[in-house]
């Protein structure tokens, strides 16, 4: 498979996630869930033009492009035009909303003077292994890739093809000539083609094309599904889909923001809506789970991938559903897929997939448990649910308890209350104490460095607050805690030790995390290197004050070390992951320091910068080119749009 890294557009519903490049071609498409499995290593469509070769729609020297969505909807347009015939194709693709089938609409409109014999050409290579071999059947208006485990029906509807090649049209095909007089092969590529007729001048024809995938069933049910799906009014669909988009967004319009009043505020509102139809083409609607992005390097080649679920990652992201009235999605992450994910000993791992299944890691993030618990109780604020509180209490308590057995450990500092300190065992247990830590160190939220960090320890303070300010809310009613088998007792002293804690981590960081030298706080006890990251010991944890002497050193460190000349933020220092970019989130932190510092005019600036990176969907890029200003890198980062979501919020009340 070619590497692939750019995701111009996304289009789906909720079993479905495609993307497509700025050109048109659909680069990938998943099914039952947003990551996995993905089955297409090309799809590429073309016209054959009276004698012409094969002009490929996504690549053609003499093809001008223009490509947008339906107003606030999932629907995406290309306008390909070709310039040495006068043709222009306008390539409509969208997923029907109660249908698993994702639909390609084609346009074709003669702007020339001459007649265009016009044939349109489909050459699908699907992934195939040893143990999932790929082979293809023709069939009434098109073809059933299958394997297996799975079926691909691409099909026209009104249409029947007029030509195909199951095997070797890749040497072929370019110049528009396949045939093939098998019906079924033993390949992972099939061309079809199907005969437009002529197109006159001023004249326009329409080709509807259709994907399902499903199981591979019975021949005769899978041939009575592509039958079922050509009877459906595809007018209609088209319509309902536009309209159930349109109504999502009004219905998740949570800051109630008004129709723009300029250019500047219309770019504020595109973003903004655009987040609103990403999230839903991230989340596992089964479990809640949520991915990073849609994917973007199945190779490897520049990343470890990014559609898998991060905790870390989906807690920023809860916090921008629950700002747009998702409250039911992010109860179901934290109910259904935290609890699914969270390992025997109250942790969890780096990352999984969608449907609770732990993915490729390579290290532990303590982060990650910390977020979670602190993820519950912010939920908790918009909704002011006790329910949800009790529960989640269980699991909050389990992933508390692993934190404080961490933080002992590599703090190594003692909680025990002073009435249960037994001298004669603390002496025994000191002398037989080992150097040996008992659980694994963390990497850093940037899964770069392991150590001892001011951000993982500041997502642990954060934890600890939070489970206490659970226990406030809960303790209420005494009931509740008995009711999960707690008793006021174990509470108070429950929250002596975490308080205990929580002192001891500010200790420690005030110990071992500030330079005086330089005058400001560190990101780890490795390196002196400036983080952004470390903004978030005030935002979002409030371990510390905004206004703080040594935080606001840190800051004038970090905009001395971090910050482009363009406006845009690094991660960190001599960051080299694709050549050290300004990130969005890195930019969009800092405008939520200078919120809460009431330094409008910085936080202005700082957030314009996101504002005129984005990308021409209003997709927010994870890095931005600081010479073209422009994204380039894993567009439509869920946690940058999350991030956007969180300052609006702030920027709007």
């Amino acid at each position: 498979m070619e590497n692939k890294y750019f995701n111009e557009a996304m289009i789906g519903n909720k079993n479905i996630l495609a993307t497509f490049t700025e050109k048109g071609e659909m680069q990938r498409i998943y099914f039952p869930t947003k990551d996995n499995r993905q089955y297409i290593d090309f799809f590429h469509t073309g016209v054959k033009i009276n004698q012409s070769d094969l002009i490929y729609l996504h690549d053609d020297i003499n093809n001008v492009y223009k490509q947008y969505y339906d107003t606030d909807t999932n629907i995406l347009n290309t306008e390909v035009t070709n310039t040495y015939f006068n043709l222009k194709i306008l390539q409509t693709d969208y997923v029907m909303i109660k249908e698993n089938v994702l639909v390609k609409k084609y346009v074709f409109l003669n702007e020339g003077k001459i007649d265009l014999d016009t044939s349109f050409y489909i050459h699908s290579e699907l992934l195939s292994d040893y143990n999932n071999h790929v082979s293809c059947k023709i069939i009434d208006g098109g073809m059933l890739q299958y394997a297996h485990d799975f079926s691909f029906s691409t099909f026209a509807k009104g249409h029947e093809i007029s030509k195909h090649q199951i095997n070797g049209s890749r040497e072929n095909i370019k110049r528009g000539e396949i045939y093939d007089k098998d019906y079924i092969g033993m390949s992972k590529d099939t061309s079809v083609c199907y005969d437009l007729g002529t197109i006159k001048p001023q004249d326009k024809k329409m080709l509807e094309i259709c994907i399902v995938i499903g199981e591979n069933k019975n021949i005769s049910d899978m041939e009575e599904e592509v039958e079922r799906v050509k009877k459906i009014d595809l007018n209609k669909e088209y319509n309902d889909t536009k309209s159930y988009w349109r109504k999502y967004v009004k219905t998740h319009n949570g800051l109630g923001l008004k129709e723009p009043e300029n250019s500047y505020e219309e770019k504020i509102y595109d973003i903004y809506k655009r987040s609103i139809l990403l999230f839903p083409l991230l989340t596992n609607t089964e479990t809640g789970g949520i991915i990073a992005s849609a994917e973007i390097d199945e190779n490897f080649s520049q990343c470890g991938r990014y559609a898998y679920c991060w905790t870390r990652d989906a807690v920023f992201m809860t916090k921008a559903l629950d700002i747009l009235k998702m409250e039911k999605e992010t109860e179901k992450f934290y109910k259904t897929f935290c609890k699914k994910t969270q390992s025997k000993n109250g942790m969890w791992e780096q990352r999984f997939f969608t449907d609770g299944k732990l993915a490729p890691c390579w290290g532990y993030q303590v982060d990650e448990t910390a977020s979670v618990v602190y993820g519950v109780y912010e939920h908790y604020k918009y909704t002011k649910s006790e329910k949800f509180l009790k529960d989640n209490l269980q699991m909050c308590e389990k992933a508390i308890n692993f934190l404080k057995r961490y933080v002992e450990d590599w703090l190594e500092i003692e909680v025990e209350d002073e009435h249960d300190k037994d001298i004669v065992k603390q002496e025994i247990e000191a002398n037989q104490k080992q150097k040996k830590h008992k659980y694994h160190v963390s990497y850093d939220l940037w899964e770069m460095c392991e150590g001892i960090h001011l951000y993982s320890l500041a997502s642990i303070y954060a934890a600890f607050e939070s489970i206490m300010r659970i226990y406030r809310v809960l303790g209420n009613n005494t009931s509740d805690f008995e009711n999960n088998r707690l008793k006021e007792e174990k509470i108070i002293k429950n929250e002596r030790e975490l308080e205990k804690l929580q002192t001891e981590i500010k200790k420690y960081i005030n110990t071992n995390m500030y330079d005086k030298e330089k005058n400001c706080y560190l990101r780890n006890t490795e390196d002196g290197k400036m983080d952004i990251s470390m903004i978030g010991s005030v935002t979002p944890f409030n371990m510390f004050k905004a206004k703080e002497k040594k935080i606001v050193n840190t800051v004038e460190k970090i905009n001395l070390s971090l910050r482009t000349y363009t406006g845009g933020y690094r991660r960190f220092e001599q960051d080299n992951y694709r050549n050290g970019n300004p990130w969005a989130i890195a930019n969009l932190w800092m405008t939520l320091y200078y919120l809460e510092t009431g330094e409008k005019k910085k936080a202005k600036e700082t957030f314009d910068f996101v504002i005129k990176t984005a990308g021409k969907h209003s997709f927010l890029g994870e890095q931005i080119d600081n010479e073209t200003l422009k994204p380039n890198w894993v567009l439509g980062l869920g946690w940058s749009h999350a991030m956007f979501i969180i300052v609006l919020e702030k920027l709007w009340r």
